[in-house]
């Protein structure tokens, strides 16, 4: 089914693209990402990361028939060694085309585009969880976090 999908990379120097803002790469993650989603202003703070020349990433679009119908967005650390150069921080694939292969092949076209380690955050019940340790993703670490107000 993937034959069909197209791939679009976007970056700090690519730039965004005018069919594919920021704001309908957000809009679509917004949707997509379901309960394991974050507040709107949360999914523009990583793109507006993307492409700010100091820090980077890219946005990896994976499109048909011109509409998106999955993202993945990785962040680049500016660490190595101690703290992976890269994080994963959001990949989503359309709710009417799941089970079709695109989250695999997003993430195998995702782990080419990047240079370096990548991290991720999933929680345990997604099922996702499954793909990540088939493309040899480990948990080496529990994550803990202190939130503030």
């Amino acid at each position: 089914m993937t034959e069909t999908i197209d791939f679009k990379l976007l970056n700090n120097i690519t730039g965004e693209d005018g069919r594919y803002s920021r704001d309908r790469v957000a809009d679509f993650l917004l949707e997509h990402l379901d309960q394991f989603g974050d507040k709107r202003e949360h999914i523009l703070m990583a793109l507006d990361y993307v492409f700010d020349e100091r820090k980077g990433g890219f946005i990896l679009l994976a499109i048909e028939d011109l509409q998106i119908v999955g993202v993945a967005v990785i962040n680049h650390t500016g660490m190595s060694g101690y703290i992976p150069e890269n994080i994963l921080v959001y990949i989503a694939v359309h709710k009417d085309m799941r089970g079709k292969g695109i989250g695999r092949t997003l993430m195998e076209n995702a782990i080419k585009a990047t240079k370096g380690s990548i991290a991720l955050h999933v929680e345990p019940d997604n099922p996702a969880v499954h793909l990540y340790r088939h493309l040899g993703f480990t948990n080496k670490y529990l994550e803990m976090r202190l939130h503030r107000n």
